[in-house]
């Protein structure tokens, strides 16, 4: 893809407006030392703080700042898209607007790439995050490692930068479940990941609490992998062949012992066992079918308010 813009940087702003100016000032320095061409995409994703006003005196200001306004919250993973969308640089960073990505290390992201790269991947190997926080983001990531077969690194987010071949790649993933860097990694390409600074949270707060981080596993697992509806299968046959067992085990103490088969108790135990069983694969096949649901309605990713620059 043929491009006047060389570098492009996308970051999704949510709960950080103090950040903004500082961001566009750092932002600037840097990609002025790698090229005359480059635009910076900030999304806002309905922030409660209105950054939307510091954004719109950004780009009324710098022509390079593009800026997007969604109609209302969609989250981080959906704005990251409307960013990528727009995104015509033949390399594209992706970012947080926390400053907890220090703008500063794109230099090395970018002179990595230059070594025939597609993907690089900044590696915070010492994370200034809570201690609940990175805990969080290691479970996040083990669970997901296992239901989805894939390798994941906690030290890994979204920073980064991607060729234009990958972006038109991931681009073309248009599935309700958004997670931008499980598709970076599934979609193949000659990637790296390289030592990276991580800063300390000098604005806001992050908006990832438990719960979302759940949600955000179960979407992911729900999304790329059937793992889930084999292990109820693997489940279901190890039932029914302890239950023969356990059957065969009672015929013989009938027969050779002479002991009296329980009742009530036993049995009591077993339908509950089982019923509950059978509820939590229901369940599990419930949800696929939610996704499924989901899909069909075929409901654009996000919807844009207004642009400016675009």
């Amino acid at each position: 893809m043929s491009s006047s813009v060389h570098i492009s940087v996308v970051s999704p702003i949510y709960g950080c407006k103090e950040s903004l100016k500082e961001l566009h000032s750092r932002l600037v320095k840097t990609l002025c030392q790698l090229s005359d061409s480059f635009e910076i995409i900030l999304v806002d994703d309905a922030c409660p703080q209105n950054s939307w006003e510091c954004i719109e005196a950004l780009a009324q200001s710098d022509t390079r700042v593009k800026a997007i306004r969604l109609s209302r919250n969609f989250g981080q993973h959906y704005a990251i898209t409307a960013g990528l969308d727009n995104a015509k640089g033949e390399w594209v960073v992706v970012m947080d607007c926390d400053l907890q990505d220090k703008p500063e290390e794109i230099a090395k992201l970018y002179a990595k790439a230059q070594e025939g790269y597609e993907i690089v991947f900044g590696k915070r190997v010492e994370r200034q995050d809570s201690f609940f926080k990175r805990l969080g983001s290691l479970v996040f990531n083990r669970v997901l490692e296992y239901f989805t077969d894939t390798k994941h690194d906690n030290t890994i987010a979204n920073f980064g930068i991607y060729s234009q071949k990958v972006i038109q790649t991931i681009n073309r993933y248009r599935e309700q479940s958004r997670d931008f860097l499980l598709f970076a990694k599934i979609v193949g390409f000659k990637k790296t990941e390289i030592e990276i600074e991580h800063a300390q949270r000098a604005y806001g707060k992050s908006s990832y609490n438990l719960s979302k981080l759940i949600r955000l596993a179960v979407d992911s697992i729900l999304s790329h992998s059937n793992k889930p509806l084999r292990l109820t299968i693997q489940w279901g046959f190890f039932i029914a062949s302890s239950s023969l067992v356990f059957a065969f085990w009672l015929v013989l103490r009938y027969f050779i012992y002479d002991t009296p088969v329980e009742g009530w108790t036993s049995l009591m135990v077993s339908m509950f066992f089982l019923f509950g069983l059978l509820f939590a694969v229901l369940g599990i096949v419930g949800l696929y079918i939610g996704k499924i649901f989901d899909e069909v309605k075929n409901r654009p990713l996000y919807i844009v308010k207004e642009t400016i620059n675009l």
